[in-house]
C-alpha cells in the first residue's frame, strides 16, 4: 500500500472523500505496479491556491484542477538515493476542490468521481504519464478510465 498524506486546507472533505482518495490512489498504484510503502502527499485547496501555484510552477495565471510535483524528476547532476528500506517518495498532489465541484457539474457526474478522477491524474504524472501530445494523451487517458472503471468510479 502507498503511504498517502492528504492535506485539507478547505476543511471540505469528510471522511468518505479521504477514504475514496485513499482507496482509488492505492489501487492504482497497484495497477500500475508501484512499490509497496511508497509515499505521496495530496493537498485539497482552493482556485486562488492553486492559481497561485499554476503562476509561480507554470507561469499560467489562471485556477486549474490539478497540478502534480514529481519528486523523481532530476535536474543537471541530481542523483537518485536509493537504499534499502527507504520509501519511494513519488512527489506531491495538488487539487482545487473548487474546480473539482465545477467540473463535477459540468461534465454531470457526481462530485467524489471527479475527486477520483484528478487524484488519479496527478498519480499518472507523478508516474511519467503526460497528454503533451496525441499520442501520450491515448496512452494516459486509456489508463485513467481503466483504473477508474476498474476501482466503480465510471461516468
Amino acid at each position: 500500500m502507498l503511504q498517502i498524506d492528504i492535506i485539507d486546507e478547505t476543511d471540505k472533505l469528510d471522511k468518505e472523500h479521504v477514504k475514496m482518495i485513499e482507496g482509488i490512489l492505492n489501487y492504482a498504484a497497484q495497477k500500475e505496479g508501484v512499490e509497496e510503502d511508497s509515499e505521496v502527499s495530496v493537498t485539497i485547496v482552493t482556485n486562488s491556491e492553486i492559481q497561485e501555484i499554476n503562476k509561480m510552477y507554470r507561469g499560467k495565471d489562471e485556477p486549474t484542477d490539478v497540478i502534480s510535483f514529481a519528486m523523481e524528476e532530476l535536474g543537471e547532476g541530481e542523483i537518485i538515493i536509493k537504499g534499502e528500506g527507504i520509501p519511494r517518495m513519488l512527489g506531491d498532489i495538488i487539487i482545487s476542490i473548487e474546480r473539482a465541484e465545477e467540473q463535477a457539474d459540468m461534465y454531470e457526474h457526481t462530485f467524489i468521481r471527479e475527486l477520483g478522477f484528478l487524484a488519479v491524474h496527478g498519480l499518472l504524472h507523478l508516474l511519467g504519464y503526460d497528454h503533451i501530445n496525441k499520442e501520450d494523451e491515448k496512452k494516459m487517458f486509456s489508463r485513467q478510465k481503466m483504473i477508474l472503471d476498474g476501482y466503480g468510479l465510471e461516468r
